[in-house]
């Protein structure tokens, strides 16, 4: 297997090896020349997003700043909607589904590293250089969500469709479907019904 391979399938992978490294490389200059652009460059942001993440529905926006690590291995779903400061790493696939909302701060974050500390000293590689070990866990988010500002997504959590989780949280686990959840580490609160529309709040009218 390649390291991309490995990387992908959740295997212990070299992050330095070349591939990987132009990978990175790309998609951390097409972040940038995307944070640079003004909102109201719509054409030019568009083209960058072709490139930093293909697999993202044309009506996705993102408003940027942005940082993703690769890009290509990210999927973002229709109507997808991100506020400031979205991080991606997506060394594992990050799949997101259609009418996603995110807000200010948020981070999708797959890799996980040795939890011992002599296991991220390093280790040898044939030609005797050193290579810290790491390994990377996919991401799910349904269709329908909110994540509400500086949530965290870990590696190997998977938020199903039409859940709202809470400012802050850390998710590190399986969210079901249709549940307000909050905290860290993020666990359901209740789940959402009909009586949280905003139609029955008349103060709000």
């Amino acid at each position: 297997m390649t390291e991309k391979e490995k990387m992908l399938a959740g295997k212990i992978y070299d992050a330095a090896e070349a591939e990987l490294k132009q990978l990175r490389e790309t998609a951390h200059r097409l972040s940038r020349e995307y944070n640079m652009l003004d909102e109201t460059d719509e054409a030019a942001r568009a083209k960058i997003l072709e490139k930093l993440v293909p697999n993202a529905a044309k009506s996705a926006y993102l408003q940027g700043p942005v940082q993703f690590d690769y890009g290509v291995f990210t999927e973002l779903g229709e109507n997808f909607y991100a506020n400031f400061n979205l991080t991606i790493l997506d060394c594992a696939p990050v799949k997101v589904g259609k009418n996603v909302f995110i807000g200010v701060n948020c981070s999708l974050v797959t890799p996980v590293h040795p939890l011992l500390s002599h296991e991220r000293h390093g280790r040898p590689r044939t030609d005797g250089s050193v290579f810290v070990p790491e390994y990377a866990k996919p991401i799910v988010i349904g269709d329908d969500c909110w994540l509400a500002s500086n949530v965290t997504v870990c590696g190997g959590a998977v938020i199903g469709n039409g859940c709202v989780i809470a400012a802050g949280s850390v998710v590190t686990g399986e969210i079901p479907p249709n549940s307000l959840a909050g905290g860290v580490p993020c666990k359901v609160i209740r789940t959402l019904t009909e009586k949280d529309s905003i139609e029955l709040k008349k103060e709000l009218w």
